[in-house]
């Protein structure tokens, strides 16, 4: 299916309100259903609503890519166990963080 085939139903169901969306993007791009309209600038008469769904759409998909870079950033560290012999001879299990231990290392 070609670009413009798919676009002849969605504007009959959605012009106006409709807008387009490339995923797969670094950054977020929306854009409206409809073209410039140069020969409607300045005079007033163009409708804005399906600048503002892109508009709101891009805002809100933006929003949610942040919330969930942000809800994985802070993911549990990798733990190892190991055994270590307490003051009394016997074996211990303990968990040691190997991140806190690289970081240690490094300074």
């Amino acid at each position: 299916m070609y670009h413009d085939q798919g676009l002849v139903p969605f504007k009959l169901l959605t012009f106006g309100g409709g807008i387009n969306f490339t995923a797969g993007l670094p950054g977020v791009r929306t854009s409206p259903d409809h073209g410039t309209a140069f020969d409607l600038a300045g005079k007033n008469e163009a409708d804005p609503d399906s600048f503002r769904e892109a508009l709101f759409a891009a805002i809100d998909i933006a929003r949610n890519r942040k919330d969930y870079y942000d809800s994985r950033a802070n993911a549990l560290t990798k733990r190892t166990k190991i055994a270590v012999e307490s003051e009394d001879g016997e074996e211990e299990i303990d968990d040691l963080v190997e991140e806190e231990e690289e970081d240690d290392e490094n300074e």
